[in-house]
């Protein structure tokens, strides 16, 4: 065994006769247990509140999404079509026309985006499991919309098979007219169903059916705005198989991944993350500097002992490794603890929902490989230095 090594787990496991070097050594192994399950308890529940987050948005958006390069519309080609059910990594894709429109409903008004998919949509992206009243779009009632949660309290709208909820969109290429009539096209639709999932989403999307969309948009029926796609259960990249559909499509179309379509949110969630985790490595810094404390300590009351050692002829590289050592095991037990606790901590929070956001939800919390990853890293490296710097403390003049 090495000779250092062998001397810290002795000088480690060893009392000292100087109890306030004892209380310091317990101290500063105790802030490292609590500086690194806090570090992980940290990291586990902003990756909770992530998949959670994301979780509405893998409601409302599809895998992929096709949208024109230019302008807001295209057709859907038969040769389009062939692509697109000749893709393997596809499992389905659905027709999609969005536009902005002005609704109104009895004596309340609201701008907000209609739009119209087709019988397969619930296929892709499950809307329908986002219903809070009512149910999804039925070909019984080709009229019937869905209504976001927002939109439904600004209209003071529920559902409603009775009064009319009458969307207005300008008439393409109008020009002014007195008659304001002349200038808009309009329908009239029944509220059959209302959607909640966040509050940007629910305060701007009606779903109609899209023969229905382009009846108020006087548009043919193969001309749409967007293709919705979902991949196959097995697909794990979807930038590459979004790469290799633009490959297929050509310039004329832009795909996009979900994580592409919420670029500023995820850039969002992602910066957020950095930030808590530097805070929080931060903390364990500052719990650090205790151990650094304890070794130097420790170094003091073992000057006497040093001593005897360089006399056996002991070097002073071999003598800094002995505490670089000490301080190293001291950071891996309250490592190993600390991970122990912050694993424990998010397990209950996981299966018996002991901190609560409200009445209904518990805080989320995730448990990951990456997050146990990065506090082993992060504690090693820093622990390491933490020991470094102590050690430092010792050289010739303070042995004479």
């Amino acid at each position: 065994m090495n000779f250092s090594f062998y001397i810290a787990k002795r000088y480690l496991v060893s009392t000292s006769s100087n109890n306030a070097i004892n209380i310091i050594t317990i101290i500063a192994t105790l802030g490292a247990i609590v500086a690194t399950a806090a570090l992980f308890v940290v990291l586990s529940g902003f990756s909770g509140l992530k998949e959670f987050s994301l979780s509405f948005l893998n409601a409302a958006d599809p895998d992929i999404k096709i949208t024109a390069t230019s302008g807001k519309t295209f057709f859907y080609t038969d040769s389009l079509k062939t692509t697109l059910n000749q893709d393997k990594s596809i499992l389905a894709h659905t027709r999609i026309l969005e536009e902005r429109a002005f609704f109104k409903y009895r004596n309340k008004e609201h701008i907000a985006i209609i739009k119209g998919v087709d019988q397969h949509y619930s296929e892709v992206v499950r809307m329908d499991t986002a219903l809070v009243a009512g149910k999804w779009l039925n070909s019984d009632f080709p009229y019937g919309v869905i209504v976001g949660n927002g939109i439904a309290n600004k209209l003071s709208l529920g559902i409603d098979y009775l009064d009319p909820l009458t969307v207005y969109v300008p008439k393409p290429g109008s020009t002014y007219d007195p008659n304001l009539a002349s200038l808009v096209n309009s329908i009239e639709t029944r509220s059959t169903g209302i959607f909640a999932i966040i509050d940007d989403l629910d305060s701007k999307y009606v779903y109609a059916y899209l023969p229905v969309a382009q009846e108020l948009l006087q548009y043919p029926f193969d001309k749409i705005s967007g293709i919705a796609i979902r991949l196959q259960e097995n697909t794990h990249n979807a930038s590459k198989l979004a790469e290799a559909l633009q490959t297929k499509l050509g310039d004329g179309y832009k795909v996009q991944t979900r994580a592409q379509l919420n670029a500023v949110f995820y850039k969002m969630l992602n910066t957020e993350n950095l930030v808590l985790y530097f805070i929080f490595t931060l903390v364990l810094v500052i719990a650090l500097f205790n151990i650094i404390g304890a070794i130097i300590m420790m170094i003091l009351d073992k000057k006497s002992n040093l001593k005897t050692l360089i006399n056996l002829g002991t070097s002073v590289t071999e003598l800094k490794k002995i505490f670089v050592f000490q301080g190293f095991l001291l950071t891996m037990f309250g490592l190993v603890v600390g991970l122990i606790l912050g694993i424990l901590l998010v397990f209950l929070q996981d299966r018996f929902h002991l901190f609560m956001i409200n009445e209904m939800l518990a805080y989320p919390v995730a448990f990951t490989l990456k997050n146990v990853l990065l506090v082993v890293i992060t504690m090693i490296v820093l622990g390491y230095l933490a020991a470094w710097i102590a050690s430092s403390r010792i050289n010739e003049e303070m042995l004479e």
